[in-house]
């Protein structure tokens, strides 16, 4: 699902190009300590991640 989301976000435009493992250890420690939320979009039956702060500004 992580892998899914990091390669529909297109072309890293960074100082460095990330590799896709590296990529994905960020997310999975973002999701661990709370900086990102795992959101499930029922009308587009999509997964996104939010912060916590995008959550609650579209009330979830």
């Amino acid at each position: 699902m992580l892998e899914s989301f990091v390669l529909r976000e297109g072309t890293d435009y960074g100082e460095q190009e990330v590799s896709l493992e590296r990529k994905l250890e960020q997310l999975r420690h973002q999701l661990k300590n709370g900086e990102l939320l795992l959101c499930f979009d029922e009308p587009t039956e999509s997964i996104n991640l939010l912060t916590p702060q995008q959550a609650r500004e579209m009330g979830l």
